[in-house]
């Protein structure tokens, strides 16, 4: 079952000046990341209260990166846009059930692989994802499932991700990720075929919740920017920052909401 928007997938060349930038223009701090052992690419990563997080990921080896359907989608974005969103990924219950259900459906996802991320400490961050045949792109997610264990998903981390409060003033949720495309309705109906998703459409614009997010993809004719990241804090009044290709909205929250994982 897919339960949500995981994590958005910022590619950027160097990730560390890009948390900077994150924290001193959005007001949102990286407090994690490592490097994928093997794929050629390191993160950073900014943890958000409802179990979600931004992900700004770098290549350091492009031969490695191509191997990988994210890393590809990454060198993808830097080549050719410097910054900017990569793709982003579905969070799902059972990775191996929903991916058996959406090929009964005529899906192209195929079977999960095992992914993994050496943190600085030494400790070993895995998950369980699965792919569609065509390449990721913003329009184009994954399926994820972590290992719900450790330093970063185990039920001690879940619990402290609630609580943190970026330099915002308070703990962060995603809200909402707008995409623009030229065809949002031939993108919805992309998302239709692959994952089961169904997007409602106004006019040119095509909606859906995906748990306690929203996506939509929006006409590109219509956007500043190629993507529009909203989150919610608890902040004295809406902000905009341009900053990474993307614009983030922040919205003013009484609490922000945490979803059990």
């Amino acid at each position: 079952m897919i339960l949500g928007i995981d994590h958005l997938v910022i590619a950027t060349p160097d990730p560390d000046a890009a948390a900077r930038q994150l924290e001193e223009r959005v007001g949102l701090r990286c407090t994690g990341g490592g490097r994928h052992e093997g794929s050629g690419t390191r993160n950073r990563i900014a943890w958000l209260a409802d179990g979600s997080y931004l992900e700004l990921i770098g290549v350091d080896d492009p031969d490695l990166a191509r191997v990988t359907p994210v890393g590809r989608a990454a060198l993808r974005t830097i080549e050719s846009h410097g910054s900017g969103l990569a793709t982003y990924a579905l969070r799902v219950d059972d990775v191996g059930a929903t991916v058996t259900t959406l090929a009964a459906a005529g899906s192209t996802f195929g079977a999960p692989h095992a992914g993994r991320r050496r943190r600085d400490d030494g400790e070993l961050v895995e998950w369980r994802a699965a792919f569609p045949a065509a390449d990721l792109g913003p329009a184009a997610p994954f399926l994820i499932e972590h290992v719900a264990t450790g330093a970063e998903w185990g039920p001690a981390a879940m619990e402290e991700r609630a609580r943190l409060a970026h330099p915002i003033g308070s703990p962060a949720t995603l809200t909402r990720l707008d995409i623009a495309t030229a065809d949002p309705p031939s993108a919805a109906a992309a998302l239709h075929d692959e994952l089961g998703l169904d997007l409602w459409t106004v006019a040119d614009l095509a909606v859906t919740d995906i748990g306690p997010h929203v996506l939509r993809f929006v006409p590109a004719r219509e956007m500043p920017v190629p993507a529009v990241v909203t989150v919610g804090a608890q902040v004295d009044g809406p902000r905009t920052a341009d900053v990474l290709g993307l614009r983030f909205d922040v919205e003013r929250v009484e609490a922000p909401v945490r979803v059990e994982r």
